[in-house]
């Protein structure tokens, strides 16, 4: 085995991601942690977005792109690669694809030999493993207490939750806070009854043959923020849970584009809302119209990166009567990719409302933004919940029993976090700069992998 500037051991690493951005970024970070440390990593991606993803390879030398074509499935459209190709309910069709990479992506590991593949949706891999001699670490990209609530369910086979049941923590789970809300639990409860992929298993029935099967789990997060969260998911399964660290996204090298700069520039110092929620979200009509009349109703400017409301075409068709008129020169809603990161550094932004996924809560904790928690899918409800009630750096806006949230709640919202004399927001406040500070301390996430390295060593001794 060959070694690095170091003098340990090189190791060979290879990582398969499930087919959604948000996946293939967050393994991407780590296979760059550990190709910057002159460990030989291969990452298998699809050829287009290869393309896409090449400029964030930053150490070429040691860390390979391994091109994986998408295999051809009835009902997915020609040329789909991953999950933002197709409309949510397109998920299935992708894992069926994937699935059928198996015999492809094994040929790759036996002339590879990897010391460990790192992966998550694929639960064949273990197998795999088991026959070739490699660990298989199933990478969780999201935060790991959202599957600590689910644990106990995982690790009986066959074992599907009721909604009910999924209303409160389950026992011992170290906090009692963070629950669900009844529309949130019929939705994870739903998971385990749809077919995702091969083989007839569902979503939730394909994650817990993962976590039964696998040699350990890697995951983006910190003792200091998940650490009891982490043990509980250890000790449920038997198995080393290795943390990588929080794995902050580095500042882009770009500069904003000049037409939202300008306008920006036009505003007073963290006086703007800022609202996204995410490349996959499309709300309801109803909820589209509340979300813009109730940022209207802040009074404060706002830029809304926002899809057009489902079925329809357009931002334009879907706004309230009247509004374009009413938000002219102080509201922006732009359909189409924004650089997020440049927006929430920009001064004059001072709020950011945010779904609640993985990548924009990460953004979000390193900016100097007031939060503002608007989860709208299964992988969010925990979220916001973990980080309104556990780590408190933002407040969640508030929804009624069937998951609908109003104009004045959103309203509401902004404010609390806001205003300068609002109870709440101080402490928000406080306790975002806390944590903002931490995960950006000097010498965090170096030592955090160089941990995750060395628990890697053991894994594989």
């Amino acid at each position: 085995m060959s070694q690095n500037k170091d003098s340990s051991p090189v190791l060979k690493v290879a990582f398969y991601p499930w087919f959604a951005l948000g996946h293939l970024t967050s393994f991407l970070r780590l296979a760059n942690k550990l190709a910057e440390r002159g460990h030989h990593v291969s990452y298998f991606i699809p050829p287009k977005t290869q393309s896409k993803l090449a400029s964030q390879n930053h150490y070429p030398d040691h860390l390979t792109f391994i091109p994986i074509p998408v295999p051809p499935v009835d009902g997915l459209p020609l040329g789909a690669e991953t999950t933002n190709d197709v409309p949510a309910s397109g998920g299935p069709l992708i894992m069926t694809a994937m699935d059928m990479t198996r015999d492809t992506i094994e040929a790759h590991l036996v002339r590879l030999k990897p010391d460990v593949v790192f992966y998550d949706f694929t639960c064949w891999m273990p197998e795999l493993a088991r026959k070739h001699g490699f660990k298989a670490v199933h990478y969780i990209t999201a935060y790991i207490t959202r599957y600590a609530y689910l644990a106990p369910y995982k690790k009986v086979a066959g074992y599907h939750p009721t909604a009910a049941e999924l209303l409160t923590p389950p026992p011992d789970f170290p906090s009692q806070l963070i629950k669900m809300q009844p529309q949130e639990a019929a939705i994870m409860s739903g998971l385990g009854k749809t077919e995702f992929g091969l083989g007839g298993l569902t979503l939730a029935e394909r994650l817990g043959v993962s976590f039964r099967e696998c040699d350990a789990f890697g995951v983006k997060t910190c003792e200091e923020m998940e650490g009891a969260y982490c043990k509980y998911f250890e000790d449920i399964f038997g198995k080393p849970v290795l943390l990588a660290g929080p794995m902050v996204p580095k500042p882009p090298s770009s500069k904003l584009d000049e037409c939202f700069d300008d306008w920006l520039k036009g505003f007073g110092t963290s006086s703007v809302v800022y609202c996204a929620l995410g490349s996959e979200c499309s709300l309801k009509l109803n909820q589209f119209q509340e979300l813009l009349l109730g940022l209207e109703l802040t009074g404060r400017p706002f830029l809304a990166a926002l899809k057009p409301a489902m079925n329809h075409e357009t931002i334009e068709s879907a706004l309230p009567e009247g509004f374009a008129d009413r938000i002219k020169g102080r509201g922006i809603i732009h359909g189409g990719w924004v650089q997020q990161q440049l927006i929430l550094q920009h001064p004059s932004v001072g709020c950011f409302i945010t779904h609640c996924g993985v990548g924009s809560i990460s953004e979000a904790m390193v900016s100097e933004c007031q939060v503002v928690f608007m989860p709208q899918a299964v992988d969010q409800f925990i979220n916001a919940r973990q980080m309104t009630l556990d780590l408190k750096i933002g407040v969640e806006v508030e929804k009624d029993n069937d998951g609908l949230f109003t104009k004045e709640a959103v309203c509401k919202a902004v404010s609390l976090v806001m205003e300068e004399d609002s109870e709440v927001g101080k402490e928000v406040r406080a306790t975002h700069a806390k944590w903002r500070e931490f995960v950006l301390r000097e010498g965090v996430e170096d030592s955090y992998i160089s941990s995750f390295i060395q628990s890697l060593r053991q894994l594989i001794a």
